[in-house]
């Protein structure tokens, strides 16, 4: 190859580095950033979203050491045909179309029988503008799952990146795939659940441009220093645990995407695949009925964040970026932040909860509707006692 394709390259790398930080939610503040979810959930769980004001009440949030606390009712024996569990469900007061995302958190609920956490994005009128499932498992799982849920006509091809593609169609409406989009497990034992909390946690980082979307993990112990020192670089990471680049057009998929944390029970994925689970199956009949009658269980189902911070590509991008055959191309303008009433209505990153053909693409027959929509029990990996 010639030295002019190096050199393009390397002018590629630089470009791809340039990251400005836009948002940083952390601290005291935290909660600040993000909207209670109190309506129903979408995904039919055995839980109770509260709002903040329930949620500090009760215990289930709180800021300390400069950290943000999110967890669950461990206390209530409950009946299992009931509201459920109380829990919180976040979704940021902002909307985002293209960035780097990175979650730095010290703990998560994973692991546990009964629970479904997840750190997500999504777009209105779902599926249509799309969703990222970064950090996703249910019941014992032991290791990470990072999906895409998209309308038709979008594919991975499962390359360059260190993790196993499960499925590879993002067309959440696939009747082949149970309606699980396309997902990319992680086997790194330190990625999920039991292992993430005995290390410490670590960083997940999402990177959305126009031609891919890609997640990297970090354990505690092997987080970059670019990262750290608050001037994320991609390029110099290595491969991605999920690579999302194939046959689909990213910004005609995804779109001005809400940040989501949440930690639901059971639903839609979590209860058949509690039955289909050594583990939890040999604790009770049904999911529903173990996450009632076990409250002591859900002691460690807790988020603690020590940030999430969101970055955008430097306008300073288009002057270095080259034109490499064959090389992807990231998208070199700004992208779109695009402030949210914290109301939870059209516009707050919420539509994806109505029911298919409310708005947007109308399912099949049969398909059930909300976040990922899926039973997604093809997906469930290796499982940790919990």
């Amino acid at each position: 190859m010639s030295f002019l394709y190096f050199l393009a390259l390397a002018m590629f790398t630089v470009a791809e580095a340039q990251y400005s930080l836009v948002d940083d939610f952390s601290g005291a503040s935290f909660f600040d950033n993000f909207a209670f979810f109190t309506d129903g959930d979408p995904t039919h769980g055995y839980v109770q979203f509260v709002d903040e004001g329930t949620a500090q009440n009760n215990g289930l949030i709180n800021t300390k050491n400069n950290q943000a606390y999110m967890g669950v009712d461990y206390t209530s024996t409950l009946d299992p045909n009931g509201v459920g569990r109380q829990s919180v469900r976040l979704t940021s007061n902002k909307a985002y179309t293209e960035g780097l995302f990175i979650l730095d958190a010290a703990h998560m609920p994973g692991g546990i029988c009964g629970t479904w956490p997840a750190w997500w994005t999504v777009g209105g009128n779902w599926p249509n503008n799309g969703e990222i499932d970064i950090i996703e498992q249910v019941n014992s799982a032991a290791t990470d799952l990072s999906s895409l849920h998209t309308s038709d006509s979008c594919s991975i091809a499962g390359s360059g990146q260190t993790g196993t593609v499960i499925t590879g169609d993002c067309y959440q409406y696939d009747p082949a795939q149970s309606n699980s989009g396309c997902g990319i497990a992680n086997y790194d034992a330190s990625s999920y659940g039991t292992a993430f909390n005995a290390n410490g946690g670590g960083v997940y980082a999402m990177e959305w441009t126009a031609s891919w979307i890609r997640v990297y993990f970090f354990p505690r112990t092997a987080i970059p220093g670019d990262i750290t020192s608050g001037a994320p670089s991609p390029a110099g990471w290595g491969e991605p645990v999920a690579n999302f680049q194939g046959n689909c057009d990213i910004p005609s998929h995804f779109a001005s995407h809400n940040i989501v944390f949440d930690t639901t029970f059971c639903g839609d994925w979590g209860s058949p695949a509690f039955s289909s689970d050594a583990t939890c199956s040999a604790r009770a009949a049904t999911c529903n009925d173990y996450v009632a009658g076990s409250p002591a269980a859900f002691t460690d189902a807790y988020w603690t964040i020590n940030s999430v911070k969101v970055y955008e590509a430097s306008s300073a991008n288009a002057a270095l970026q080259p034109e490499v055959e064959g090389e992807p191309q990231p998208s070199t303008t700004l992208k779109t932040v695009t402030p949210v009433a914290s109301t939870g209505v059209p516009g707050h990153g919420l539509e994806f909860v109505k029911a298919p053909g409310a708005t947007g693409e109308a399912a099949p027959a049969g398909v059930v509707s909300g976040k990922s929509g899926s039973t997604k029990s093809l997906q469930q990996s290796p499982t940790a006692a919990a």
